[in-house]
């Protein structure tokens, strides 16, 4: 029963936690835009299997992490620096491809790897996320059952809102078809949440906590 909870718990946190616009679910928003329905699953699958070894992490590190603050500071930075970067790239792929954006988006998996792995929002998501529900007792990862049913509703709660985002992008794109602008709606995204994340970690250094 106990293991069933964590599962429930896991998949419900991790389906709310990536609707907020972000580098992975903003590229399964793309792909559907791009009707690539069949690398919108293997994407969603690779960035599901990297949200299971972060969340595994940030079980694991939960304490070590967040008794750092300039750790926790940091990711503020990183975000910032991911954002900013795929923002720029997936705007000028769109008008131009890339060698790289060519063979990033001809391989779903791969794509959902690399972004996944980048995806600096992840760990300090979760880490926060698993401090608190231990801390209302509403999970328990002694066990290793216990444990791994947590992660794998961690996947499938990402896996299920990238295929969903993808599925309703590719609905939307039947309406729409060939228009640049809709398909640089992700670039432009990813740069004002890149902003945004700069803009917290540059008030962050001005104005520390006391």
């Amino acid at each position: 029963m106990t293991a069933f909870i964590n599962f429930l718990l896991s998949f419900t946190f991790s389906f709310t936690g990536s609707l907020a616009p972000g580098t992975v679910n903003l590229s399964s928003l793309q792909l559907g835009l791009d009707n690539k329905a069949y690398l919108a699953w293997r994407f969603a699958l690779a960035a599901a299997i990297m949200e299971y070894i972060y969340a595994f992490l940030a079980v694991t590190f939960e304490k070590l992490i967040t008794s750092s603050p300039v750790i926790v500071q940091n990711f503020h930075l990183i975000a910032a620096v991911v954002m900013l970067t795929l923002g720029i790239l997936n705007i000028r792929s769109a008008s131009k491809p890339t060698n790289l954006s060519v063979r990033l988006q001809n391989s779903g998996f791969r794509r959902g790897l690399v972004l996944g792995i980048l995806n600096p929002l992840a760990m300090p998501y979760w880490i926060g996320m698993v401090a608190y529900l231990k801390s209302q007792h509403w999970i328990d990862l002694s066990t290793t059952v216990q444990l791994h049913s947590f992660l794998i509703g961690v996947s499938a709660g990402v896996f299920t809102l990238l295929v969903l985002v993808a599925y309703l992008a590719s609905r939307v794109i039947r309406l729409l078809r060939e228009n640049q602008l809709i398909r640089k709606i992700p670039g432009y995204l990813m740069l004002i949440l890149g902003i945004y994340a700069l803009i917290r970690y540059i008030v962050m250094l001005l104005f520390p906590a006391t």
